[in-house]
């Protein structure tokens, strides 16, 4: 049999095209028939796992990418970047704990939420991000249709669900209820990063319910890391570098894009 048939009955979707530049390099490099098929497997491997990577992000659902790479952890001196190398190698994943990130508008709060969340889909795992406000609409829709059980089963599939903007709006005791019913559910199975403008002591008031507020907070925080993020809006650093602002300002009514 020949080998390009080998490779199709094989299911081999990305050596073919990087074959004979494989073959060429391994005879320039007198590589050895043990060393050459390692080469050729990780070259097939890699193409396989991109398009998983490829596969995920979609699904994620991701307003846009953003990498640690790209933060700027010199104009957030309150972040310990030693806490976010060890949740960027993945372990809070493994384990079903939870990332809650607080902090004004505009400090990076989303932006590591979504960076956590490329990483955890480099590694595999199934992500999926939501704002407060997004996932409150499909949970009061599903109710309403009588299937907010299965609802709430998709969302325990993913093993990271990010929930972004808790605290901008508040939610009614029905809301926080169904709230309360997804954190339940999710409760030491599968992880979740969670982004609020409000520090827990104000969570009674964004759940409208002291009670449920307290219960929600009991199962978010039994196994979870939490970074407090203090400091100036992103966004007004670039206003004050275009000098459309001179003025320094303490806070932020600035939504979005954290």
């Amino acid at each position: 049999m020949e080998l390009s048939g080998l490779m199709q009955k094989l299911k081999i979707e990305y050596l073919p095209d990087h074959l004979d530049a494989l073959c060429e390099q391994a005879a320039k490099r007198e590589l050895d028939y043990r060393s050459f098929l390692a080469e050729a497997l990780a070259t097939e491997w890699n193409g396989r796992h991109q398009k998983g990577l490829e596969s995920r992000l979609k699904q994620a659902r991701l307003p846009w990418i953003k990498t640690l790479e790209q933060f700027d952890f010199s104009f957030q001196p309150s972040i310990d970047r030693k806490v976010i190398r060890e949740l960027a190698g993945g372990a809070f994943v493994a384990r079903a704990e939870n990332v809650i990130l607080l902090g004004p508008p505009g400090v990076g709060k989303t932006h590591l939420a979504i960076a956590l969340a490329v990483k955890a889909a480099e590694a595999g795992h199934r992500v999926l991000f939501l704002t407060l406000e997004e996932l409150m609409t499909r949970l009061k829709r599903a109710q309403a249709e009588n299937r907010l059980e299965r609802q709430i089963q998709q969302f325990t599939y993913p093993k990271v669900l990010i929930i972004d903007e808790i605290g901008y709006l508040p939610l009614n005791r029905q809301e926080a209820s169904l709230f309360f019913r997804l954190v339940a559910r999710r409760y030491e199975k599968a992880a979740m990063i969670l982004t609020s403008n409000k520090g827990f002591v104000d969570w009674g008031e964004v759940f409208s319910d002291q009670v449920i507020a307290t219960a929600i907070l009991d199962r978010l925080l039994h196994h979870a890391t939490t970074l407090n993020i203090k400091g100036e809006s992103f966004r007004l650093r670039e206003k004050r570098k275009a000098g459309l602002i001179t003025q320094p300002i303490e806070k932020s009514e600035d939504k979005g894009g954290d």
